[in-house]
């Protein structure tokens, strides 16, 4: 199975100018900012996000050039993450991001949400930039998608009795939406039709949410290395995934652990017991599979080119990460 780096290796080339050139553009200005930046942007992480926009831009493009708002949406699309990320692991008190010190552990945390809000207000600016008012409204939606799902998972904690469908719409928020409206956006910037624009933006929901899925499953399967976070710390967190919603259908008695939020000391590897012996894995990993094909499917109109075929193995690289 391709590692992240080899499918992103039609654009590789394209991904080192962007790196260079979003410390460039967040370089002038306050010091702290600026070494928030740097430790940020020199943290590695897969780059998936823009590596999947400029695929899509590629993919699209009549003599698989890129555009100059082409490589800009990219840009933005890492910038929007990025500033998600610092919020998220200052809302989670993680310390380790990719391996590495996060913001507010190696600052403090007026640092790191200064850092998120700078990145945020740096990518609406871009953004404004690019003199398209659709693109715009795509991107501002991802903006108030992240800090609603970060909303909605914490306000939802040791909520046994939430739906299915609340589970889904978080994870659309706080994961899907960002890939989904980016590779909307590059069809718009290549002016393409209405129909081909909703796929792309199938295209990246459903791999967004298969990403999210897989995520889930990995925080009960998986090891601190493969997660770069301590394994179920999710359920410890009180955030019910797929597996814990999965596993609640099959065995009422992990509601009564997840109501006492896990409070006494053996309810954590009690509720991990009953949820590893359920059949709430299996069934996650069927999610997964089902949005990885749908996500596969939205995109089989596209040309012929290296970039399609990237594209296309990309779903089943979100699943190689369960085996």
């Amino acid at each position: 199975m391709k590692t992240v780096t080899e499918l992103l290796q039609p654009v590789e080339k394209d991904l080192e100018d962007l790196v260079l050139e979003l410390k460039n553009l967040i370089g002038a200005g306050h010091p702290i900012l600026q070494a928030a930046a740097e430790h940020l942007f020199s943290a590695g992480g897969k780059r998936l996000r823009p590596g999947i926009v400029l695929l899509i831009s590629k993919a699209i493009s009549v003599d698989s050039s890129l555009s100059t708002k082409h490589k800009r949406l990219a840009e933005i699309t890492e910038m929007i993450h990025t500033a998600s990320l610092v919020h998220d692991d200052v809302v989670d008190e993680s310390s380790m991001r990719r391996g590495v010190e996060t913001v507010h552990s190696r600052f403090n945390t007026r640092v790191a949400v200064l850092a998120g809000d700078f990145l945020f207000a740096q990518s609406s600016w871009h953004l404004a930039n690019l003199d398209n008012v659709d693109v715009v409204k795509l991107l501002s939606r991802v903006i108030m998608d992240l800090a609603e799902g970060e909303i909605k998972q914490n306000l939802n904690r040791y909520d046994s009795g939430q739906t299915f469908s609340k589970y889904i719409n978080k994870s659309y928020c706080k994961t899907a939406s960002l890939i989904a409206n980016s590779c909307k956006a590059a069809g718009v910037l290549s002016e393409i039709s209405g129909d081909k624009l909703e796929m792309l933006y199938e295209f990246g929901k459903n791999i967004g949410l298969a990403f999210q899925v897989v995520d889930d499953i990995l925080d009960f399967t998986g090891n601190d290395k493969q997660l770069g976070k301590p394994a179920v710390s999710d359920l410890a967190s009180g955030y019910l995934t797929a597996p814990v919603l999965y596993a609640l259908e099959e065995n009422k008695n992990l509601s009564v652990l997840i109501n006492r939020e896990l409070a006494e000391k053996d309810d954590l590897n009690d509720a991990l017991e009953i949820i590893m012996s359920s059949g709430a894995i299996k069934k996650s990993r069927i999610l997964a599979e089902d949005f990885a094909t749908h996500s596969k499917d939205a995109i089989l109109w596209l040309p012929e080119s290296e970039y399609k075929r990237a594209l296309m193995a990309l779903p089943e690289f979100v699943l190689s990460r369960l085996y």
